[in-house]
This record gives C-alpha cells, sequence and structure tokens, in this order.
C-alpha cells in the first residue's frame, strides 16, 4: 500500500486500535469492549508490556490480537505498534479506561477527510475533578507552552494517550523515546516536519478502583526537565546554545572588566585566576556559539533529507 495521505473514497478503511499495556487487569476488558461497541469493524491489538497481572489473559478472551513487547516502556511499545502493524487508520488509546471515546468515530472521519493526519483527544477542557494530579497538570501546561511558543502552535494538550492517526504519518515517524514522553515526541516531531495536527475536546475520567498509575512524581518532574532540554537542544539547536553563549559570554565580560580596569590603572595583573577564567569562558562562548551554528545547519539538511524521503 503507497504511503499516500487518506482522501475521500467509497472504499473501507482498515482500522486498527492499538493499546498499550501494562498490569490494567482492572480496566483492560472494559476498554476492549467499548471499542468492539463502537468500532466493531476495527482489529483491536494490545501490547502487553511484560505484565504481571491478568492483562494479556483477560484481552485473549475477549478476542483480540495480543503482541508481546518485551522491551519495558510505553515508547519501546509505541514504536513496536508503529512498525508491526497495517491499517489505513490508527486509533491509540491507554489501557487504563479514562479516556471517553464516544467521539472517536468524528475524530476518525477527520483523517478519513483528509483534514489532519493526527487527531488528539484533549483532556484538559472535560476532565473529570481528581482525574489529574496537581504536578500533572503543571507539568502538562508548562510543555503545552514551551512547544506551541516554539513551533508557534496552539495545542491544549500535548501528552494525551488518545490519538487517531493515518498511515501516512504512522509510518513516516521516527520515535526515539522509551517511556512516557512519547507523546510529547510525537506532537513535536508532527510539528516540526509538517503534519496537520488537530484536536477534539474528550472527557477525562479518574483511574476506577483497584487500577493505578505507572507514572510518579518525582519522576515525571525529572522527565519533564529533560524534556525540556531536549526540545531546545535537539529541535531549536540554535536557540539553546545561543543562550548558554550569552550566559558565558556575561561571565566572561564580568570577569574580565575586573581584570581590564586593574590593567589600565596600574599596568599590571595580579587577578591571574580571574583572567584566566574571563578567557576560558569567553573562548568558550565562541565555541558553543558556533555549535549551535552548525548544528542548526545540520538540522536544516536533515529535515530536507527526511521530507524528500517522505514524498517519495
Amino acid at each position: 500500500m503507497p504511503l499516500t495521505r487518506i482522501k475521500n473514497q467509497n472504499t473501507a478503511l482498515s482500522l486498527a486500535v492499538i493499546i498499550p499495556c501494562f498490569n490494567e487487569e482492572p480496566t483492560i476488558g472494559r476498554v476492549i469492549k467499548n471499542f468492539k461497541n463502537t468500532l466493531p469493524e476495527a482489529d483491536i491489538y494490545v501490547f502487553d508490556n511484560n505484565s504481571t497481572d491478568k492483562s494479556a489473559e483477560i484481552a485473549e478472551a475477549l478476542g483480540v490480537h495480543i503482541l508481546k513487547e518485551k522491551r519495558q516502556g510505553k515508547g519501546f511499545v509505541v514504536q513496536s505498534m508503529f512498525s508491526r502493524i497495517d491499517a489505513d487508520i490508527y486509533i491509540m488509546v491507554d489501557a487504563d479506561n479514562t479516556y471517553e471515546i464516544s467521539r472517536v468515530n468524528k475524530m476518525i472521519l477527520m483523517i478519513q477527510n483528509d483534514e489532519a493526519d493526527m487527531v488528539v483527544g484533549s483532556r484538559l477542557d472535560k476532565c473529570e475533578s481528581g482525574a489529574f494530579r496537581l504536578f500533572h497538570i503543571f507539568g502538562n501546561k508548562l510543555i503545552r507552552y514551551l512547544i506551541n511558543t516554539l513551533f508557534k502552535a496552539n495545542l491544549s494538550d500535548i501528552m494525551s494517550g488518545f490519538r487517531v492517526m493515518s498511515r501516512f504519518f504512522v509510518k513516516n515517524i521516527n520515535i526515539m523515546s522509551p517511556a512516557f514522553e512519547v507523546e510529547t515526541e510525537m506532537t513535536i516531531k508532527a510539528l516540526k516536519h509538517g503534519y496537520i495536527i488537530k484536536e477534539m475536546d474528550v472527557g477525562y475520567k479518574k483511574r476506577p478502583k483497584g487500577s493505578y498509575s505507572k507514572l510518579n512524581t518525582m519522576g515525571d518532574g525529572l522527565n519533564i526537565i529533560k524534556a525540556i532540554f531536549t526540545i531546545f537542544k535537539d529541535y531549536k539547536p540554535l536557540l539553546f546554545f545561543s543562550v548558554i553563549s550569552f550566559i558565558l559570554l556575561i561571565f566572561s565580560l564580568l570577569s574580565g572588566g575586573v581584570v581590564v580596569r586593574e590593567f589600565i590603572k596600574t599596568r599590571y595583573i595580579t587577578h591571574v585566576p580571574l583572567a584566566i577564567f574571563a578567557s576560558g569562558t569567553g573562548v568558550l562562548s565562541i565555541i558553543i556559539f558556533v555549535t549551535g551554528i552548525l548544528l542548526d545547519s545540520v538540522n536544516k539538511r536533515i529535515d530536507e533529507l527526511y521530507n524528500f524521503v517522505k514524498n517519495k
């Protein structure tokens, strides 16, 4: 099947519901049944990521496809999903039964009509009280502000795990993240490479009793900080390295100013360590700035190559 964008057509399109799953015994059955009722024509694939409970057995009993991903981490699961499943339209959703899927047909229609390459189920406007931890809301908003600012976008939910995607997008995107930051990576790469992202407000519920989140506040906080640096470094290298270069330049000028003033007055330098520090930070500032320019040029050439291959 050629990798072309989906156009309006009379032929039936194949739908694949892809569900990453790690220890979701209390909820996986309900998620599968909801999709069987809502999208009876879709093939449902559950990717078991080394679950130690009965998640896989429950899914198998409901007659869906069970695939294993031995590398631990949601990012690895998504990589496996995208490479192993072939369909016209992909519906990715978490196995925790927190997403309201009643609008999934409208999301699919947007892909089918070629209005978007990826439709994201936005949770923040219709979330149930207590569905989010406070820190997670803060992290989501911080990453959202950063991405919207850098890529001149207007997205409301960067980290949603409920997404409907075209085959064109899935087969052309290269996922590298190993863990829960995978949704952020998908969003960034879609924006960077010019894919069309649309959003649709969906309901978001608290996890049911007996179900627990695999996220943790400390780990998520570190991942948010890491994601911020990664976004700047990998996707806006000139800006990232220019900021570092400017900071080093300020240190160089401030410390060097003391040395220069002393030399003008006494024709002698007593602050030798300070002079060495000023010189070192000044040289380092120039090197880092040039590094940013080179990496920005490399990034642009890689983007050109990617777009050339993508449109072949």
